[in-house]
């Protein structure tokens, strides 16, 4: 009974494995520790592995993939219809192994070591962000309450914490004054460790082929091509550039029936980093395009013009998503269309 197809459920420790053959019998279904793994996986001939989308997935599929086997990761919401009752390693196991043989099954494509560690340093870059936030907030509520309002933005709260630092405020009770400045310490501290992974994500992005020309296209820089890239790689894991766009949480929901079109609000379903950076590089350039319209193209213009600012900031992060994958995938540099 030679096995074609497997399903494994991953696990910090111990793992379980699903097998059956090609007319689907059940060859195996057994747990097996994390050590014995490759080892298990060696002795078997080649077949296809699936893999729900999680912690390790990425890396347990190259070391499979590296041993001759066709390694398919999904996600984890598309395995949970499989899962006929209950919830153990045993059922999950059998859950991917069906999944994984469905012809409509989208899967996730495998990320090698290059793409996770730039990926790593911008999941740090993100850490340090919100913890430098959080700071900063609790400054903001601790000074209202002496009658100091920093202003609002980061440029303006940064401005405030180092004059504070620098001891600009004689008013506040020395007991106040020294727990506050080591709170400015550490937004400082943090500030300064932003600013050197911006410096290193764009240093990478410059001696990238495919970061390098996705920031040619109005209103994505250097952390948004990063992370582009480094997340989704050269985007031919999507049929089309509306597939990204769906993908990032940018498309309407579809709710028709019976034959009636109905859409409803953005999806938000997607990747929330690249969404997000996205919606602040086009809100950039509605704010250039207040400021120069005719550095913008038309069709900007004339959106602003019919639709709220909110709504066409998302229209125009859609249609930056559809560009980028278009870059990727031909590997041409952007070309702008005309008026």
């Amino acid at each position: 009974m030679e096995v074609t197809t497997i399903g494994l459920d991953i696990g910090k420790h111990v793992f379980q494995v699903h097998g059956i053959t090609a007319d689907g019998a059940v060859v195996f279904n057994r747990p097996i520790r994390r050590s014995q793994l490759l080892k298990f996986f060696g002795k078997l001939s080649s077949c296809v592995v699936g893999i729900e989308a999680c912690g390790s997935a990425h890396h347990w599929a190259r070391e499979l993939r590296a041993i001759g086997h066709d390694v398919r990761l999904m996600p984890a919401a598309y395995v949970k219809p499989y899962v006929k009752r209950g919830k153990t390693d045993a059922v999950d196991a059998e859950a991917i192994c069906e999944a994984v043989t469905r012809p409509t099954m989208r899967f996730v494509a495998v990320k090698e070591k290059e793409q996770q560690a730039l990926l790593t340093m911008h999941r740090v870059r993100q850490l340090i962000v919100r913890q430098k936030t959080q700071i900063l907030n609790v400054i903001r509520g601790l000074l209202r309450e002496f009658g100091h309002v920093i202003g609002t933005g980061p440029v303006a709260a940064m401005r405030f914490v180092k004059a504070f630092h620098a001891d600009d405020c004689p008013d506040i009770p020395d007991l106040a004054k020294s727990v506050l400045k080591t709170l400015c310490d550490q937004v400082i501290s943090l500030d300064e460790r932003v600013v050197f992974y911006d410096k290193l994500i764009d240093y990478h992005s410059k001696i990238d082929e495919r970061a390098k020309r996705l920031r040619t296209i109005p209103g994505v820089g250097p952390i948004t091509a990063s992370a582009i890239v480094s997340t989704i790689g050269d985007g031919k894991q999507f049929k089309n550039g509306r597939e990204f766009a769906a993908w990032v949480g940018l498309t309407p929901l579809n709710k028709s029936s019976g034959g009636k079109e109905r859409l409803g609000g953005i999806s938000k379903k997607g990747d929330r980093y690249i969404r997000r950076l996205l919606v602040i590089g086009m809100t950039s350039q509605v704010q250039r395009a207040r400021a120069f319209p005719e550095r913008v193209h038309p069709w900007i213009m004339q959106l602003l013009e019919r639709k709220p600012v909110r709504l066409a900031t998302i229209a125009m992060a859609n249609k930056t998503a559809r560009i980028i994958w278009a870059v990727l995938t031909s590997g041409n540099q952007y070309r702008q269309s005309a008026a």
